[in-house]
């Protein structure tokens, strides 16, 4: 039966002179509303800061879109910070919802959500403690909104603020006043063109304050190209942040020091255990400083 189904189907088409051009006028297929994202970095920066101690992450996400707006999104990837300040977790798992349009038919469009940032298995954390610990639940929510400006021909630019709703923003505690880190923001402006041939530009600017720990507070700045090689896109990112730099190993970063240099953390070495808090003895690395990085994404 299935044979002579498709032998029929054939002769029809052969027969029909008008059958090709039918379907040549035939409507193309609605896109899908799901994307998919593989990718991997040289190095996983978020907003300057690197999440993988200076070493290379693997990515990956799938992203829901609704023809009304509604939008959600699930990516992932490996990251080492965690690990290197509880002991435990090396993956990052963020999810978001958001609602997206435009002002009437104006270029001008918005974006509303809410993101979370989940860290799998970060064990116990060390929040409060007598000799000053500094780190609470890394697990972080935020609100955020944008505006959107369509300058056509593929270029935009974006104006967007996020807002912490959880106690602690990355796990950030302000040892002095025992309060946590909530109501952290971060202001960045963001630029995309495309330059012709596959090519595009990329440019960032932002300011993160953490909210009762002022000394974490940073900008952070970075511009990039990127290259559609026809099976991906390639990119090449330069980032360079304003973090506070007073030295970055076991003895000038000591909690005990006041951590001149928030964003510098050890890897490795003989653990030493100061009270509560553990820190390594070795390697150690400003995660806050000027970085080049290499990219690689597929989009399908």
């Amino acid at each position: 039966m299935q044979k002579k189904v498709i032998s029929l189907a054939i002769a029809g088409i052969m027969l029909s002179p008008l059958a090709v051009l039918a379907d040549d006028a035939a409507p193309a297929a609605p896109a899908s509303p799901w994307a998919f994202t593989v990718g991997a970095v040289s190095d996983y920066l978020y907003r300057g800061i690197s999440q993988t101690h200076g070493k290379p992450a693997v990515q990956g996400g799938a992203t829901y879109t609704d023809p009304s707006g509604l939008y959600a999104n699930l990516w992932g990837s490996n990251i080492t910070w965690v690990k290197d300040a509880l002991g435990k977790g090396s993956t990052e798992i963020d999810a978001s919802a958001g609602y997206k349009n435009s002002f009437g038919d104006s270029k001008l469009g918005y974006d509303v959500g809410y993101y979370t940032y989940n860290y799998p298995g970060y064990g116990a954390t060390n929040v409060a403690t007598a000799n000053g610990s500094f780190i609470g639940n890394p697990n972080t929510q935020e609100l955020y909104g944008a505006l959107n400006y369509d300058l056509g021909n593929n270029n935009s630019l974006q104006v967007k603020y996020s807002y912490a709703t959880s106690a602690y923003f990355m796990g950030w505690y302000n040892i002095n006043t025992a309060q946590n880190s909530k109501g952290s923001g971060y202001l960045e402006f963001n630029g995309s063109f495309d330059m012709g041939n596959g090519w595009g530009l990329t440019a960032h600017a932002g300011h993160q304050s953490v909210a009762n720990w002022g000394y974490a507070n940073y900008s952070d700045v970075n511009v990039g190209v990127t290259k559609d090689v026809g099976f991906g896109t390639v990119g090449f990112l330069i980032s360079t942040t304003n973090a506070k730099d007073g030295g970055c190993d076991a003895t000038t970063n000591a909690v005990s020091q006041g951590m001149v240099s928030p964003y510098c953390w050890g890897n490795s070495g003989a653990n030493v255990t100061n009270g509560a808090y553990t820190q390594p003895t070795g390697g150690y690395r400003n995660a806050a400083k000027s970085t080049a990085v290499l990219s690689f994404n597929k989009t399908f």
